[in-house]
């Protein structure tokens, strides 16, 4: 059978190691499937040459069998790659896959074609059916002459991979792939291949030569041709100054917004996913750093990973950005690889990629291919790199190669966000510390997890750990004063636990000088702002934070809660549903509404909220973080539902014995909630004595309504300095 386009045996060669379809026979199904599914693909019918019975196995001296030169003489190839495939020696990487290479770059059309929508494609299509090593990936790149990208039919679970088959359970599969799936993407990119070649044809075959005779055209004024003409010409300058404008838009008009992907660990160790995370952020902090650049924080892109990925213009349209970099990198020994490439969105153009391997002898090895990375970008998309930013990109936090990995772990345990995790990064920040005193990334990571731990994951706000992530805090400033995240560890300190509202301010402002991109500084400071009752501000800066993480359920909380206490009910109420359509699970969401609805007086509004989260608890009050329950029971108790108010106080009276914290201004709310208010308001001078966090919020919201006519309540505001 000949091939669509006239000159070619067939229009698909495969190419494969004959012991890659002994057993279970797996080429002889991929051939059958890909069959069926191109009769259903192209109008036409499609050739492809399958040998079943390969001269695999035949060394390079062999004489190829002139009939195989003529098969080779096809318009896309496949090779299927494997273990065993990338092998110099075998017949089919000789004599096929490189012969096709060096063939089909000497013919018409050559070995890349021009996609009809402006990419550009090998004719050589790989289908990987194993995980390769480094040496093998560098082979197949070697011919290809570029990153070795294909369609992958793996099957992977912890601590092996193999072929995927048919009844493959997608679920199961680490890779999330689904063997149907694949073979359509195989023959879609066929079709696009040869699609594009038979246009490609079309434009080569000669334009028929026109004949022109002489006419003779009967001389006119001079001075009248120069005056007409000069009045088109400059019409036609008129309309090209307004319209062509509008018509096209360069890539250096687009936003320079960027979407790092989560970057793919392709190790053999799955240990090593520490070191392949900790390069692509910072990579994303380089970029971060630039600041013709909008790079979304790692929080949005974060979904991604694992998973199998939405076509490109599908995630940047999620994520509101241009560009995306995708990536994927092994660790061996003391070695590593890293694949990188810039992808413009819209239409999956890849703009730069490159291929890095390095020998780890020290840290510089590891922290100069991070910077080469972020500054190729920068050229790339034609941004500014000021001295002082490529100062920042370029300089290494530690010389110290073992103490750097001690920190790379501890970051990737603190993206856990467990109490058992945060100790654990603690543990590791604080060996890196013994190993390079002078680290000051190790000591603002051990600022931060101490403050974590204080105000979320111990039963109270230790003012032992509030003193640890202070004085660390302090340690990294005085190393090294330009550290975003050591700005808002001093900054939450001084707002939450010391009750400075200037110095707080200060701080804020300083953190989000130096990394305005930094979203939990972000998220800080636009807290801080809600509370002082500055809402307008908040409202500002939570609206530039959902830009930079769309995806961020957290974000989108800090941003109704600015907005509902500023009387902005539904678009509050809105933001919350975007939040719960990202995490249907979040319990913080939930107890958000419950707020939202008891601040409009709708008390059963607000209780179905609270059944709502109930639910996610199964039901039972043991498991419900203390803030939710307290307000739940003020509402429980506005609503004049006391039995089941006090049902709560009691659970936190509980808690109070059995963890030896008093969770004052919780039980406050509850007694605010069924008409105590002196008993409410004993509680919350008790508070202010333990510098209670919940009392930041005394000046602006609505649970505290009921006592601010009290001289007690006003008593309390002038304590916290919030009034004169």
């Amino acid at each position: 059978m000949a091939s669509l386009i006239p000159g070619f045996e067939y229009d698909i060669f495969i190419s494969y190691r004959q012991k890659d379809n002994k057993g279970d026979r797996w080429v002889s199904e991929f051939v059958e499937a890909l069959k069926t599914e191109l009769e259903s693909t192209f109008k036409e019918e499609v050739s492809v040459y399958f040998d079943i019975n390969p001269h695999d196995g035949l060394l390079e001296t062999h004489d190829v069998d002139a009939s195989l030169k003529e098969k080779l003489k096809c318009l896309v190839f496949i090779p299927i790659i494997s273990r065993t495939y990338c092998d110099p020696k075998s017949f089919a990487w000789e004599h096929e896959f490189r012969a096709f290479a060096e063939t089909v770059s000497r013919d018409q059309f050559g070995l890349k074609v021009k996609l009809a929508n402006g990419n550009v494609a090998s004719r050589i299509l790989p289908v990987r059916i194993h995980d390769l090593d480094n040496n093998d990936i560098k082979l197949c790149e070697s011919i290809l002459g570029g990153f070795l990208r294909g369609i992958e039919f793996i099957y992977k679970e912890s601590g092996f991979n193999r072929p995927l088959k048919p009844d493959d359970d997608e679920k199961l599969n680490l890779n999330k792939t689904k063997y149907r799936n694949q073979i359509a993407k195989v023959a879609l990119a066929i079709k696009e291949i040869i699609t594009s070649i038979g246009q490609n044809e079309q434009d080569q075959e000669e334009v028929p030569k026109e004949v022109f005779k002489p006419i003779y055209i009967p001389r006119k004024n001079t001075k009248t041709t120069i005056i007409a003409g000069s009045i088109v010409a400059l019409a036609l300058i008129i309309l090209g100054l307004f319209f062509i404008p509008k018509l096209f838009k360069s890539e250096e008009q687009l936003e320079k917004s960027i979407a790092v992907l989560p970057f793919i660990n392709d190790s053999p160790d799955q240990g090593n996913a520490y070191f392949i995370n900790g390069i692509m952020d910072e990579i994303l902090n380089n970029l971060q750093k630039i600041k013709d650049f909008r790079v979304l924080s790692r929080t949005s892109t974060e979904q991604y990973r694992g998973i199998a990925k939405p076509p490109l213009p599908k995630i940047a349209k999620e994520l509101g950005v241009n560009y995306i970099v995708e990536g994927s990198g092994q660790k061996y020994g003391n070695t590593f690889r890293l694949r990188v490439q810039l992808i413009a969105a819209n239409n999956e153009k890849h703009l730069w990629g490159e291929s890095y391997e390095q020998e780890i002898r020290e840290t510089k090895d590891i922290f100069k291919i991070q910077s080469q990375v972020a500054e190729a970008i920068a050229s790339e998309l034609k941004a500014t790199i000021t001295p002082d930013v490529k100062q920042l990109i370029e300089k290494q936090p530690t010389d110290n190669l073992e103490a750097y990995k001690l920190y790379k772990i501890g970051n990737y345990l603190v993206l856990q966000q467990t109490e058992d995790a945060f100790r654990k990064a603690i543990d590791n920040y604080k060996q890196a510390i013994s190993l390079d005193s002078g680290f000051a990334q190790a000591y603002a990571g051990l600022a931060m997890s101490y403050l974590e731990l204080s105000g979320w994951l111990v039963p109270s706000p230790s003012s032992e750990f509030i003193s640890q992530a202070r004085d660390f805090a302090s340690n990294a400033l005085g190393i090294n004063n330009n550290l975003a995240e050591a700005y808002f560890v001093i900054g939450n300190i001084k707002y939450i636990h010391e009750w400075n509202w200037n110095g707080a301010e200060q701080a804020f402002k300083k953190g989000m000088e130096l990394n305005p991109d930094y979203i939990y500084g972000r998220v800080s400071y636009a807290n801080f702002l809600t509370a002082m009752g500055r809402f307008e501000e908040s409202i500002v800066i939570g609206q530039q934070t959902l830009k930079l993480s769309p995806l961020d359920p957290v974000v989108y909380n800090e941003l109704a809660f600015a907005m509902f206490f500023n009387g902005q009910y539904e678009k509050a109420l809105e933001l919350y549903n975007e939040s719960l359509d990202i995490n249907p699970g979040f319990n913080q969401t939930l107890g958000l509404m419950v707020m939202l609805y008891y601040q409009k007086r709708q008390y059963d509004q607000a209780l179905s909220i609270w059944k709502r989260e109930l639910k996610l608890f199964d039901n039972d009050i043991r498991k419900i973080p203390a803030f939710d329950l307290g307000f739940a029971g003020q509402v429980l108790g506005m609503a004049g539902r006391r039995d089941e108010a006090l049902t709560l106080l009691h659970e936190l009276n509980r808690r109070a014995v059995e963890k030896g914290y008093m969770y004052t201004s919780y039980m406050a709310l509850i007694y605010i909630g069924i008409g105590d208010n002196q008993k409410a308001l004993e509680l919350l001078e008790k508070g202010l004595d333990d510098k209670d966090f919940v009392l930041v919020w005394l000046k602006v919201h609505s649970m505290f309504d009921p006592l601010r006519s009290n001289e007690r309540f006003k008593e309390l505001l002038r304590k916290m300095r919030f009034t004169e």
